[in-house]
């Protein structure tokens, strides 16, 4: 495999007078660099999404999926340093400089980075202050509007060996960056505020349970456990529930239950274990009050296999009654029903939902198959026709059959067969919406998606899709207020909310702050080629042309067959005035007729 140019947040690192602290006692200072390494920056670089490309003595280069987990990572480091220098003379202690740039870099075979990208975050660091961070200005702009920061504009500056002079911001720490007022969270792109302030009402993060199997194989049904657990919880309206994507981030990470619960904005983290082995299952589990650390409930559960419905079942009931809530009727009816109890299916149905995730055509066919073979062995199996149902949609939507339209009109059918079967089944409402959206049934789709939210209040799945329905219906502004619940309960969201926000944003005719989510999606993502084709209109719109042709021929290069014609009969706008602002954009440039 060649190399691969891409968009980047790089984040430059190095100790201030690391030759002189080496000097007096090298042992000590490469002891003091190890432990801080693995205790606290290896960790706080994990929980933020970011990988190390490489290390060079006593400097790192790293690279993250979006500048806002680059300046949030660089802040608790600089913020922990301020804390472990404490009552140190100066000449004892390890103080860093910290560069971040968002730009386009070449990533190698080996997965070393190289190019402009990287150079600039060099730069930057090397005229940055003892303890301090220097953003370049594509960096600031990403994050101004989304967390206060005490920031010293330096103007632009000429770096060494950079031909064009960059503008230079100097981030102070010595303070962690405060949640904005709840009036100006989504000021930028809708993204809320970091760390999330934690609910008035209870609110818990289910981790990811530690398999205990010794089989990695294994790994699918240990997630399966939690993820269900969450998803009981979820039907819970009087308890704030952290999604699967974002508690999941700190597995088998270090980091901890104090610092997870403040990232993730709860008070209480669910943690535990699964052991399988033949047909017998081990499942402990602990419930944590991050603020006194202590446990607030624990329990084993040894159980035939075939039990382990009834294992969720005694567990989410003890964390409810753990947590003084109040339930309604209908919650309480709702978490009484028995659910399925062929153990077989519902392993099928786990690796399924696990291939699912991948958001891939293989894995979009693996997830078809292994729901298929849960059918096989139990046909009344709701949740299976409704994921069957998910897949044959994401097929359209992706243009990953060769007869789009037929795969649509064989969700919809499966997506309605789920909801027959069972009523009571959020996924099923979840399949259905999606298929009567990209159906045009605009009324349909919302019924459904206000029906699954009502059996499941914490559906990150359920949010996504109403705020998606709310864009196409034409009331964007709700969107972003339904996509502001979601970011609440999901801080570690998918790049894909980003591609909401921006149409969003963009529907509401606000292109600086559709630019500013794109941007950051492709940060993340930068194999987007609607987030490349959408930058492109909005260029269009804020008249700067040599921008817009460039986005759009990243577009085309991703997907040569990318046609403004398949999304307009795609896209289920409505308005068909809202489809075309898009083209009006990218004809004020020349790309459209």
């Amino acid at each position: 495999m060649g190399e691969m140019r891409k968009i980047a947040a790089i984040l430059v690192s190095d100790v201030v007078g690391y030759s002189r602290l080496a000097g007096a006692d090298e042992d000590r200072i490469l002891a003091r660099l190890r432990a801080l390494r693995s205790d606290l920056i290896d960790p706080t670089i994990a929980v933020h999404h970011g990988r190390v490309v490489k290390r060079t003595g006593d400097g790192s280069l790293v690279e993250f999926r979006s500048v806002v987990d680059a300046v949030r990572c660089a802040i608790e480091v600089q913020n922990a340093m301020v804390e472990r220098n404490a009552g140190l003379p100066p000449d004892r202690r390890i103080e860093f400089r910290i560069g971040i740039h968002l730009g386009d870099v070449v990533e190698e075979s080996d997965g070393d980075l190289m190019g402009d990208g990287v150079n600039i975050a060099a730069r930057l660091e090397s005229i940055c202050e003892p303890g301090c961070i220097c953003l370049s200005e594509q960096a600031y702009w990403q994050v101004k509007a989304r967390l206060d920061l005490v920031i010293d504009d330096r103007g632009a500056m000429q770096l060494k060996n950079i031909i064009d002079p960059v503008r230079v911001y100097s981030l102070q720490v010595g303070l962690p960056a405060q949640p904005k007022s709840a009036a100006s969270q989504t000021q930028a792109s809708g993204e809320p505020s970091a760390p999330p302030s934690i609910p008035d009402k209870p609110s818990i993060a289910v981790l990811a349970f530690n398999n205990m199997s010794g089989d990695a194989e294994q790994e699918y049904f240990s997630d399966g456990i939690s993820e269900d657990i969450i998803t009981d919880l979820s039907k819970l309206s009087e308890l704030h529930v952290i999604a699967r994507n974002s508690s999941f981030v700190y597995k088998k990470t270090s980091v901890s239950v104090p610092d997870m619960a403040r990232m993730l904005g709860v008070r209480y983290l669910l943690e535990g274990s699964v052991r399988k082995a033949g047909n017998r299952v081990r499942v402990t589990a602990q419930l944590i009050d991050s603020m006194s650390g202590g446990h607030v409930w624990a329990s084993r559960f040894d159980r035939d296999l075939t039990d382990i419905f009834a294992v969720q079942d005694e567990l989410t009931q003890e964390i409810v009654s753990a947590l003084k809530l109040k339930l309604t009727a209908s919650e309480r009816d709702h978490l009484a029903r028995e659910r399925a109890t062929n153990i077989e299916a519902y392993e099928f149905l786990l690796r399924g939902r696990e291939q699912s995730l991948a958001c891939t055509r293989p894995g979009n066919i693996a997830a078809r198959n292994l729901a298929g073979a849960a059918i096989a062995v139990d046909p009344a199996y709701a949740a299976a026709h409704a994921l069957i149902a998910f897949t044959h949609v994401l097929d359209y939507i992706n243009a990953w059959s060769t007869e789009p339209d037929n795969s649509l009109r064989t969700g919809l059918e499966l997506a309605h067969q789920a909801v027959e079967m069972d009523e009571q089944q959020h996924n099923g409402h979840f399949a259905l919406g999606m298929a009567c959206m990209w159906s045009r049934d605009l009324d349909r789709a919302r019924a459904e998606a206000q029906r699954g939210l009502m059996l499941s209040p914490n559906s990150i799945d359920l949010l996504m899709l109403f705020a998606h329905i709310q864009i196409f219906s034409g009331d964007p502004a709700s969107a972003l207020e339904t996509l502001a619940v979601s970011m609440q309960l999901d801080p570690h969201y998918p790049d894909v909310l980003l591609q909401f926000l921006a149409d969003a944003h963009f529907s509401l005719g606000d292109y600086e702050k559709a630019v500013g989510a794109l941007m950051e999606r492709l940060a993340r993502n930068p194999q987007s080629d609607i987030a490349h084709a959408l930058l492109a209109s909005c260029y269009g719109h804020l008249g700067r042309p040599g921008e817009s042709l460039k986005a759009w021929e990243q577009a085309i290069q991703l997907n040569p067959t990318f046609s403004i014609e398949r999304r307009r009969r795609v896209l289920p706008f409505q308005n068909p005035d809202d489809f075309q602002r898009r083209v009006e954009g990218l004809r004020k440039v020349g790309l459209a007729g």
